[in-house]
This record gives structure tokens, sequence and C-alpha cells, in this order.
């Protein structure tokens, strides 16, 4: 048997990089999935190949949640919640607009929000807990020179999802909350950054400059621990930190000569 056999789960963002990865190994695990993002040619194809669901959704509409809440409910009950839609804008708080932080923390952190808003209550509903699981970052963890809006908002996003743990355990609904925090991991976040303070980067030379097993990541590395988050083997995990990040968060190494 298929670790989510009979599971219904919803993921944001889900398009491409680590969304789309995830929707694939959670479809491959036998998840029936509501897919949501704003990039509508690349969403419909991946809900045809996984025969999941897709929905055009900005997570910061709260008038658009109920009509995923409503797609996931059709095809049973609601038992995961993935909250992965995200944007990075990089450079000086000095020098970002008041615009680019509002709407990076619009998607970052109040489509976030909105997810567990709209997505408890539908697992209460169902009665039988859930797994909620958001996409923070080693840059939710630590400070870095050039990432202060995201770092800020990635930050929001751990602490948010260790109240919600507590809140869910203390009702006693069975919903587990937990965040995700990939380390350099390659995904077109790091060439689809919004216009003006940022320019394109190579996920490949950074990581091997900055990250101790010297490589970057995969949007499946991430997309694992996604999946044992979602899943029973991670029945006694919640308000947990599962860092995936080549050691980046440990420490820092000198290379050894051969």
């Amino acid at each position: 048997m298929a670790l989510l056999d009979g599971k219904v789960g919803i993921i944001t963002g889900a398009a491409s990089g680590i969304g789309a990865a995830t929707a694939r190994t959670l479809a491959r695990e036998g998840a029936k999935l509501v897919l949501t993002d704003i990039d509508d040619a690349a969403g419909t194809a991946l809900a045809e190949e996984i025969q999941g669901v897709y929905l055009h959704h900005d997570v910061s509409d709260e008038d658009g949640w109920p009509a995923v809440i409503t797609a996931a409910e059709k095809l049973g009950r609601l038992d995961i919640m993935v909250a992965n839609a995200g944007i990075a804008v990089m450079g000086s708080a000095i020098d970002m607009s008041l615009k680019d932080w509002r709407r990076q923390m619009a998607i970052n952190v109040d489509g976030v929000f909105l997810s567990v808003k709209y997505t408890v209550p539908a697992m209460r509903r169902a009665g039988n807990g859930g797994s909620i699981v958001m996409l923070s970052s080693v840059a939710g963890l630590r400070g870095s020179a050039g990432l202060a809006g995201y770092s800020a908002s990635k930050g929001a996003v751990r602490l948010f999802a260790k109240s919600m743990a507590l809140e869910c355990a203390q009702v006693g609904d069975g919903i587990r909350v937990n965040s995700v925090h990939p380390g350099i991991i390659a995904t077109p976040i790091w060439t689809k950054m919004p216009e003006g303070l940022n320019r394109p980067m190579d996920p490949y030379a950074i990581a091997e400059n900055s990250v101790p097993i010297g490589k970057a990541g995969e949007a499946g590395d991430i997309a694992d621990g996604i999946l044992y988050l979602a899943s029973a083997l991670s029945s006694h995990v919640t308000g947990s930190e599962l860092v995936i990040d080549g050691g980046l968060t440990a420490g820092r190494i000198t290379r050894l000569g051969s």
C-alpha cells in the first residue's frame, strides 16, 4: 500500500519547483490532489499528468480560498495542506519599496495564514486529524544581509507553524503542523524574482561555494521531506522544523585536499 492511499491534499504554488515535485511525489504515493497557482498553463498540465485538479488562485486572495477547500472536499476528506506558494524579493531592506515588502509578506505570510484559516475547519469537520506543512526556509532560521525582507517572512512562517501546532494540540483535533526549511535548492525561484532589486542567480554555483556537501539540492529532496510529514511516518511529529539544506545551517567547513 502506498503511503498516502485514500488521502486528499492541497498544494499551493504547485505549478513548478518544489510545489510541482511535491505534487508528483504525493500523487505517486496515492494522494488525490488539488493544485493551485497563478501559472495556469503549467498548473493545468501538471494536474492532467497526475490526474489531479487545478485551480487558478493567488494565495493572498481570501475570496478564492473557499473554492479551493470545496474542490478538495469533493475529492473526499481533506487530510493534507502543503502551504508552498512563495516569492523572493532580495536586496537591501533600505532600498526595497514598501510595495515589494508588502507583496512578499502577502504571499509568504498572509497566504500561509489563510491556508490555515480555511484548512483547519475543513479538517476538523472531517474529524480525522490531518497534516499541515508550511514551507519556510533556512532564511527563516538565521539572518542574512540582502535577505532581510525574505527572512522576516520565512521567520514568521516558522513561528506561526509552531503556534498553530500548539493550538491544534490544545483542542485535541489530531492536526499536526510542521515547517520545512530548504537550503539552496535548484528551483525557478532563482530566476523568477520580481523585477527591480533582483538579478538572476545560479544556485549551483552558490551551493558549490557555501553548502558543506558541495552541491545544491533538488526539488525532489524537499518533496521527500514533505511526504514524510504528510504521512503516518511522522505521526508523532508536530511543531517541528525539518531542515533540508546539505549542512548549510550546521556550520562552515574548510575542504580538505585529496
